[in-house]
C-alpha cells in the first residue's frame, strides 16, 4: 500500500506587531507565531505535530495573506517575471541563429563571431553547435 502525503494549507497572516500569526486550515486550534515567515513555517509543523501523526511529512501549502496593494504589485512582478522569460528565450534563439549565421554562412571563425555579438568564442561554439528544441523533439 502506498501512503500519500497529507496536505495541508497554512494561512500566515500580520498582526500589529508585526509578527506572522500562523495557523493550519481544517485544523482547529493548530496555530501560532514567529517573528519571520521561516520562523513561523518552522513553528507551525512544531504545533501540527501535536495534532497529526504526520506532521514532519506533511505537504505544507503557504497562503501568505496581504493587502490589495501588495496582491496588485505581486501580480505585477509575475507577470514582469514570465515576460523577462520569454524575452531571454527569444534572445537565445536569435543569438543562435546569429551564431549559425555568422560562423556557417559567412564563414567567420567563432573568435571573431564573438567578438562581433559580444560573447565568449566558447558561448559561441555552444550556440553553433546546439540543437534546437524542436530538433530534439523531431530526434526523440
Amino acid at each position: 500500500m502506498v501512503a500519500t502525503m497529507k496536505r495541508y494549507t497554512v494561512r500566515y497572516e500580520r498582526d500589529e506587531q508585526g509578527w506572522w500569526v500562523t495557523s493550519v486550515n481544517g485544523v482547529a486550534g493548530c496555530h501560532t507565531q514567529g517573528r519571520t515567515i521561516a520562523q513561523a513555517r518552522r513553528r507551525i509543523r512544531e504545533a501540527l505535530g501535536l495534532f497529526v501523526e504526520d506532521a514532519d511529512r506533511a505537504n505544507l501549502v503557504d497562503e501568505v495573506k496581504l493587502g490589495p496593494l501588495a496582491r496588485r504589485t505581486m501580480a505585477k512582478l509575475r507577470m514582469a517575471q514570465r515576460q523577462a522569460v520569454a524575452r531571454q528565450v527569444e534572445a537565445q534563439r536569435s543569438a543562435q541563429e546569429a551564431a549559425r549565421l555568422l560562423t556557417k554562412r559567412l564563414h567567420l571563425s567563432v573568435r571573431d563571431a564573438g567578438e562581433i555579438l559580444g560573447l565568449s568564442h566558447q558561448r559561441v561554439q555552444q550556440l553553433v553547435h546546439a540543437r534546437s528544441k524542436a530538433g530534439r523533439k523531431k530526434a526523440s
